[in-house]
């Protein structure tokens, strides 16, 4: 496989993103220890309240104990998207083709603008300036091949050079596969179970080896992990209707009409491609105001949109452009919407993501939140979810946990009693395992978890 299909891209990264929302929103310190809160767990948190001890995944009982000034705030996915807005308008004055992959995250095609700026050097100092000084936040980028290699990479604030991805991804923890909004948590812990503890050494194992042993999400993973694209691209001619398109006789002003018709366009969109076996990956949402202007925003998925995520998408951007300052804001009304898919998969890998978590997205956040109220009435231990681990017999292979905790499998590092190495229960015969996983380097990454 060529590695030249993946494209070239800047991202832009804004550390704690959700921390940083929420203290915007509520006027908060910018330098006070704070912590963004989801069913009583951390899921993002300042550099301050890291210091004091303070991680994702901690219950607000134990972060509070360890930080006793802690800012708390609740997790708002709008609220988050809706401040972010600033931020995605301020690169779009100096790059085209600007693309929100999630709030605090936005990622740009190179070429054009490095070409245009000089460099790629000075296009990133140029939108570092421009994102301080009209949005008023902190940021970092990071540029390489693929979505996946550059946003690790303005993790760490570097340029890698082209065609270098995977040899800049060689050395990363393996826990690096588990982003935010990605959940493989599971994989990653079978991966270091069997001395996978880099993506380099993930990424030498042959990828027939992977398709054998390995569900579907191991070979997307592995992709990245070699620095490609998740997915190949989709050839296939696309049929001409799959716009979707909703005009409005009264002009559109309002946050709560956004949310309305953004639940009407996701399902009718998602509909629309179901119909013909394809799923979204890039999503165009396009304004027209009653004035005439045009505004046009694209969203990036890694994994396949849903008819809910379609419509958050919309919401996200209609309330960010609807709540605006005044001088971005537009000067009238909407009075069309126009949803474009600008990147395709099969539909085989929206039908994976949706196996994974239910054919109803709604229907499982309802049943999320109702084990979150049994647990606030009943204690943690009242509500378990099985996991599949590591162990000698089936019932040592499943471990209950209470709900909500995180679902990483253990990690066995004492030696199995015996003269031979102990065969893994959960991958099948000894045979296909390559060398390289006993040669694996045995490294781990000591940073703190930080939110995006």
């Amino acid at each position: 496989m060529s590695m030249n299909d993946a494209p070239r891209l800047l991202v832009l990264w804004c550390p704690d993103w959700p921390v940083v929302a929420a203290g915007a929103a509520a006027g908060t310190p910018l330098l006070a220890p704070a912590a963004v809160f989801s069913g009583n767990r951390v899921v993002a948190c300042s550099a301050a309240a890291r210091r004091s001890g303070v991680g994702r995944g901690m219950r607000r009982r134990d972060a509070q104990s360890r930080c006793a000034g802690l800012v708390v705030h609740q997790h708002d996915p709008d609220r988050d998207a809706r401040v972010f807005e600033p931020v995605a308008a301020a690169v779009e004055q100096h790059a085209v083709g600007v693309e929100v992959v999630r709030p605090g995250v936005v990622a740009v095609p190179v070429g054009g603008a490095a070409g245009y700026f000089g460099g790629e050097e000075a296009l990133a100092e140029r939108l570092l300036d421009e994102v301080s000084a009209n949005a008023g936040v902190e940021c970092q980028i990071g540029i390489a091949d693929g979505l996946f290699a550059a946003t690790l990479a303005a993790r760490r604030a570097v340029f890698v050079a082209a065609g270098g991805s995977a040899q800049f991804l060689s050395p990363l923890p393996i826990t690096e596969l588990d982003q935010p909004g990605d959940e493989r948590g599971e994989l990653v812990g079978l991966l270091t179970r069997l001395g996978l503890r880099t993506l380099g050494a993930f990424a030498a194992i042959a990828e027939r080896d992977v398709a054998g042993r390995f569900g579907r999400d191991a070979i997307l993973a592995h992709r990245l992990a070699r620095g490609l694209s998740q997915r190949p691209p989709l050839r296939r001619a696309l049929p001409p209707e799959l716009d979707v398109i909703q005009e409005f006789e009264t002009p559109l002003k309002r946050i709560d009409e956004a949310a309305f018709i953004a639940k009407t366009l996701g399902e009718r969109f998602f509909a629309g491609l179901a119909r013909h076996g394809m799923a979204c990956t890039r999503l165009a949402i396009v304004a027209v105001t009653e004035s005439g202007e045009e505004r046009l925003r694209v969203w990036r998925c890694a994994e396949p949109l849903t008819a809910r995520a379609t419509a958050d998408r919309v919401r996200w951007q209609c309330e960010g452009w609807l709540t605006a300052n005044p001088e971005d804001r537009p000067s009238s009304g909407i009075i069309r919407l126009r949803l474009m898919p600008e990147e395709l998969v099969g539909g085989e890998a929206l039908q994976l993501q949706l196996g994974a978590m239910g054919r109803d997205a709604d229907a499982a956040e309802r049943a999320g939140r109702a084990m979150v109220r049994i647990q606030g009435l009943l204690g943690p231990e009242a509500v378990l979810t099985p996991l599949l681990d590591g162990g000698r017999s089936p019932a040592e292979r499943v471990r209950l946990i209470p709900w909500g905790d995180p679902r990483a499998a253990v990690t066995a590092d004492a030696p199995w009693p015996g003269q031979l190495p102990a065969p893994s229960p959960a991958t099948g015969p000894r045979r296909a395992v390559p060398a390289v996983v006993h040669g694996a380097p045995g490294t781990r990454s000591d940073a703190p978890c930080v939110g995006s």
